[in-house]
């Protein structure tokens, strides 16, 4: 169904209520997500995006009852990823000959995903535009790793509106469609989970090409992501939140995360959140099993955090499984200027802390020494290192 955004421009996406799941499952969806597609008619008429794969036949048979497909004059691919691209193939199967824009490395995905296709491409670079009458025009701003090598977005002149493609999304199905309308708590939560979870580990990136996009002196109204709410209240401040996102952020917040076999570690974890709350009751204390809650929503804690502690009993000369697998995902975000303690219990060999601790300074966390390291349970001697542990982790 057709939506309208401002003027000649509408939203012809997919309100995708029932996704749960996205990047297969790894990324984990709890209010719903949108695909977001824009329709332009002015002198020209221009697809921006399609849909994803297995919503394809009722894009491209929505669209058809909104336009005749033939007056679409060419299409604009701002990235080939499938929730994108996904519906060009059978769109093109309608239109075959409606020329495509979009960046060199785009079409290589397109053709390494769907196959080779004698399509009319044609490739654009930052700064290149296309005049779309009615004194408007297209221009052509590069993303590059925001978050594919392929990724751009595109500027409509006349209405200032930047369809800037996965930046500045969400995975929230609003209905309204506009960020006013949203709810608030759960936009510019899911907008962080967004950031940490899948622009987070481009964070440099993210600054230069805010800066860029500035340079251009191009005035915004609207910014049109490609998931989720359209920012049309105070657009830039969704810009102005990743800046300082993407600067190093913190919050005066320490998290603690652990996983138990017996109970020990478990017991370790609550003592240092009673401690920190102690020493610092102005810090926000939050405490997770992190067998037992989402990942994407624990990395979204660790990055408000300006501290963690991290603890897994020894299992098998390691750690717990879980624990490895959260540490391995923690360290692609690239979190930056945070500190990290590691505890734990254990029965034998005892090998977890040094390894909690070498993981943690792999993944680029400042780590305090101190540690509690607990033979079978923890007992008070044990308890007893825990406020110095806590007062080099709040230093």
């Amino acid at each position: 169904m057709r939506r309208h955004v401002k003027n000649n421009v509408s939203w012809v996406g997919y309100m995708d209520w029932e996704l749960e799941t996205f990047h297969g499952d790894d990324y984990s969806v709890d209010n719903g997500s949108s695909q977001n597609a824009y329709l332009i008619e002015e002198g020209k008429t221009v697809l921006i995006d399609t849909v994803w794969t297995p919503h394809r036949k009722d894009f491209v048979e929505n669209l058809k009852k909104e336009i005749d497909l033939n007056k679409i004059d060419f299409i604009v691919a701002n990235h080939a990823e499938c929730d994108h691209s996904g519906s060009l193939v059978e769109l093109m199967k309608e239109i075959p000959n409606t020329p495509i824009y979009c960046t060199p490395l785009c079409i290589k995905s397109i053709e390494g995903q769907f196959g080779k296709q004698n399509w009319d491409v044609h490739t654009v670079k930052t700064g290149d535009s296309i005049d779309i009458g009615n004194g408007k025009k297209l221009i052509f701003v590069e993303m590059r790793m925001l978050h594919w090598p392929d990724s751009m977005a595109t500027y409509m002149t006349g209405d200032n509106i930047l369809f800037s493609n996965d930046a500045f999304g969400q995975h929230y199905a609003v209905a309204e469609l506009f960020n006013d309308k949203a709810d608030q708590a759960i936009l510019w939560r899911e907008a962080m989970k967004y950031f940490v979870n899948i622009i987070h580990p481009f964070a440099p990136l993210v600054t230069k090409k805010i800066a860029e996009i500035k340079s251009l002196n191009l005035p915004i109204d609207i910014i049109a992501p490609s998931h989720g709410a359209i920012w049309r209240d105070n657009p830039m401040q969704i810009v102005e939140t990743y800046e300082k996102w993407a600067n190093a952020y913190q919050e005066n917040q320490v998290t603690v995360l652990y996983d138990t076999m017996w109970g020990g570690t478990e017991k370790i974890a609550h003592k240092i959140a009673e401690e920190i709350e102690t020493q610092s009751p102005e810090t926000v204390v939050k405490v997770f099993n992190i067998a037992k809650k989402d990942k994407n929503d624990l990395m979204t804690e660790v990055f408000k955090s300006k501290a963690i502690a991290v603890g897994s009993p020894t299992a098998i000369n390691d750690i717990l499984s879980t624990v490895t697998g959260f540490l391995a995902f923690m360290k692609s975000l690239k979190f930056k200027n945070k500190k990290a303690a590691a505890f734990g219990c254990y029965g034998w060999s005892g090998e977890s802390v040094k390894i909690l601790q070498e993981k943690l300074k792999d993944a680029g966390f400042a780590l305090v020494e101190d540690n509690v390291k607990s033979l079978w349970n923890p007992t008070d001697e044990d308890f007893a290192k825990i406020p110095e542990l806590v007062k080099n982790l709040l230093a």
